[in-house]
């Protein structure tokens, strides 16, 4: 798969790239993941990169369970010196820069990320996608069974949760193509942003080559509340529950798989790789 951004191109050779994640919160779900100061940044971004990954995601702002309201001003004091040291310290790594707020997405963009990640699929900000399409830069459009980019706790039941998400992404495609976008990758939500109840992640992975037909799919199941299984794990040990759905959904067509464990999952999807050989 090949990704372009304002004349630097991203050449996925395996069959599924790796997003890493960089968070710049103090309250992200994963403590491992939060980077606090340059050398955080800089140690993670490593890292990630030694493990495999393809794409680094900078996050500015929490939107899971019992999350709050970042300030524009924050956000941007957050992400931007982020992008800085990594375009700066990592001159060819293709950045990802999640945050559903246009005018984060414009300073990061003009700062040297290549991509958006949004939570709300554009619904958060009705500047997003023409700041996106003016930029020519691909988007990640995520379907949420919120309208907000906070998440809450709800077992929400669908009759068919792939038609739902499929005609919600559709909807959303269809909104950016009209705004300018060219480059689309589809986030079916997973964990609360699509309900509490962990069946329905789990059908959703299970059926994710329905849903590749509408184009290039991004997944993240990564240590998600949906895989803490009878026994209610704790965030620190749902990393086996992660590497199996990881290798689930490759399987099941995912382009992407964004995760906080990259040297993990690119071992495992190697391996899948080699067993499919």
């Amino acid at each position: 798969m090949e990704l372009y951004s304002r004349g630097r191109i991203l050449q996925i050779r395996k069959k599924t790239g790796i997003v890493g994640v960089i968070n710049v919160t103090p309250d992200s779900f994963v403590a491992a993941s939060r980077a606090q100061t340059e050398q955080d940044i800089l140690s993670l971004a490593r890292e990630c990169l030694g493990g495999g990954a393809d794409i680094l995601e900078i996050g500015g702002e929490s939107t899971g369970p019992a999350s709050h309201d970042v300030s524009l001003t924050d956000e941007l004091a957050r992400v931007l010196p982020a992008v800085t040291i990594l375009r700066k310290n990592f001159p060819q790594c293709w950045i990802a820069v999640d945050t559903y707020k246009s005018d984060v997405a414009r300073e990061v963009l003009a700062a040297g990320a290549d991509m958006i990640n949004d939570v709300t699929a554009g619904r958060g900000d009705s500047e997003m996608f023409s700041i996106l399409a003016e930029a020519q830069c691909p988007v990640t459009v995520m379907y949420a069974k919120d309208s907000s980019a906070r998440t809450t706790v709800t077992d929400t039941q669908y009759d068919d949760v792939i038609r739902t998400v499929s005609t919600f992404l559709s909807e959303r495609i269809a909104a950016a193509k009209k705004a300018g976008i060219t480059q689309i990758i589809l986030d079916p939500g997973l964990g609360h942003f699509v309900s509490s109840d962990p069946a329905v992640s789990w059908e959703i992975l299970t059926r994710l080559s329905e849903l590749t037909t509408l184009g290039p799919v991004l997944v993240s199941p990564s240590r998600k509340s949906f895989l803490a299984g009878p026994t209610k794990l704790p965030t620190i040990e749902r990393l086996p529950a992660t590497i199996a759905a990881n290798c689930l959904a490759s399987l099941n067509g995912a382009s992407f798989i964004r995760t906080h464990d990259v040297r993990q999952t690119r071992s495992s999807l190697d391996a899948v790789s080699h067993i499919l050989r």
